[in-house]
């Protein structure tokens, strides 16, 4: 197998990957999609709610708010030594949203999430959360929680991730091992820790298949 860069900036990465079939290439992009973990917004306490969203559509807004994820101090919740539904510091991060409109209408955006850990917070503070009329007002606790794109999307590490056969020779042949991948990061994890998180995952599952079968003889 040989990987070349041929584009990368701060959140999107084209590789060329020769030497691998289809199925290859396909497993590496559903990985990244629904198996690398990121942290979203997955539990709310609403103190306090005037505006015209419902609480539920609140909840829902701020679950699809991209966050910053470390993901070398957290534990999957079902991975967590604590076995707790509520959490602990080892598997979960709050935050809080207080806002009020006073004399004129105030849009309320994601930098208004507080987290009680600088390292998980807002990919963006530019995200539209809220439109609040004078006199209301959202106050609110926010619980954040490692989890996987098959789960949800909200947990999804990228917005695009594709590939393509590379384009046809001047000799007009096709080259059948050789693919361009092409991957958009949320920002909530840097794109090449998202990449080596997949093709990890993928060489683990190797592993306990062979295992497996080596059981069955």
């Amino acid at each position: 197998m040989e990987i070349q860069i041929i584009d990368k900036t701060d959140s999107t990465m084209q590789l060329i990957i020769r030497g691998v079939d289809t199925s290859y290439v396909n497993a590496l992009r559903r990985t990244m999609l629904s198996e690398v973990p990121t942290m979203a917004i997955e539990d709310v306490v609403i103190i306090e709610n005037s505006s015209i969203l419902h609480d539920e559509i609140l909840a829902h807004r701020l679950g699809f708010v991209p966050l910053k994820t470390d993901l070398d101090s957290y534990n999957l919740p079902e991975e967590c030594p604590c076995k707790s539904e509520f959490g602990c510091n080892l598997c979960r991060v709050a935050l809080t949203l207080e806002a009020e409109a006073t004399d004129e209408i105030t849009a309320v955006y994601s930098k208004g999430l507080q987290s009680e850990n600088p390292n998980v917070a807002p990919v963006s503070g530019k995200i539209l959360i809220a439109e609040l009329a004078p006199g209301q007002k959202i106050k609110l606790e926010a619980y954040a929680r490692l989890g996987k794109g098959k789960i949800h999307a909200k947990w999804q590490p990228v917005s695009t991730c594709s590939y393509d056969s590379e384009p046809q020779t001047e000799t007009g042949n096709n080259s059948h091992d050789t693919y361009v991948l092409s991957i958009e990061s949320t920002g909530a994890l840097p794109v090449e820790r998202i990449v080596l998180e997949a093709t990890q995952i993928l060489d683990k599952r190797f592993q306990d298949f062979s295992k497996a079968l080596r059981r069955m003889r």
